[in-house]
């Protein structure tokens, strides 16, 4: 699971700093992502994790530093950025008198993009999304059915990069395996994914690397050796830690 240092970068934090009015939230940030790799931040509430992907988003602006998508500065690029990344909050956003098909068909078009039923369905069926589940409007679905709907959506966009906030946040056990299996497939597939979370067992079973974010910095990075898992009592223990 460990990345080479060959590997193409395509998200990267270079010394980010971000002030939010009077409070500086991200305090020279910097970490990269290699194109096929799963990378988690890792922190707690108000460690600055939400503001990273909102800055690599564009919703937030650098004071100072920069991050980049596949070589492109967020702040001078963000239509050409934007056109990369499928970004998946911690409760998708979809409409719930649609059913599935209908919601991906009409994000689709606003990005004026045009899949064919047999397309859409292969990605459903991809997605482990149930057939049965397909032509039922998402006021009826559980979340971890509405994540596994938006999921597809950003396939079928083609997005290289995959930014998650919280993906696995209110989910099940057992949704909670199907969504790490499915974004090991990404992975494994080319997908460059960064996801957020606090969830320290989660990202030790999924991620290639995880970053440790406190207040503002990145305190220690753990990695993966082969096709090993990264300890999570190693993680647990780093994360546990508080600084006096």
């Amino acid at each position: 699971m460990g990345s080479s240092k060959q590997d193409k970068t395509l998200i990267e934090s270079k010394s980010l700093h971000v002030q939010i009015k009077d409070t500086s939230v991200l305090k020279g940030l910097s970490f990269r992502v290699a194109k096929g790799e799963i990378y988690a931040l890792l922190g707690g509430n108000g460690a600055g994790k939400s503001t990273t992907l909102k800055t690599f988003l564009g919703f937030n602006q650098a004071s100072s530093g920069a991050a980049f998508i596949d070589g492109l500065d967020v702040s001078s690029s963000l239509a050409s950025v934007r056109k990369k990344t499928a970004y998946l909050p911690e409760n998708a956003t979809l409409y719930p008198h649609l059913t599935a098909k209908e919601n991906v068909e009409y994000f689709l078009s606003l990005a004026g993009l045009n899949k064919s039923a047999s397309e859409i369905e292969n990605t459903f069926d991809l997605v482990a999304l149930q057939k049965d589940a397909w032509e039922r409007q998402l006021q009826t679905y559980s979340k971890g059915m509405r994540q596994k709907t938006a999921i597809a959506l950003a396939i079928l966009r083609e997005a290289p990069i995959f930014l998650l906030d919280e993906p696995t946040s209110g989910l099940d056990p057992v949704a909670i395996d199907e969504f790490n299996q499915l974004v090991t497939e990404l992975a494994s597939s080319g997908a460059t994914i960064l996801m957020v979370t606090h969830d320290v067992y989660g990202a030790c079973q999924v991620a290639n690397r995880i970053g440790l974010l406190r207040k503002g910095e990145l305190v220690g990075e753990f990695e993966a050796n082969q096709n090993e898992r990264i300890d999570t009592e190693v993680v647990h223990a780093a994360f546990a830690q508080r600084q006096p």
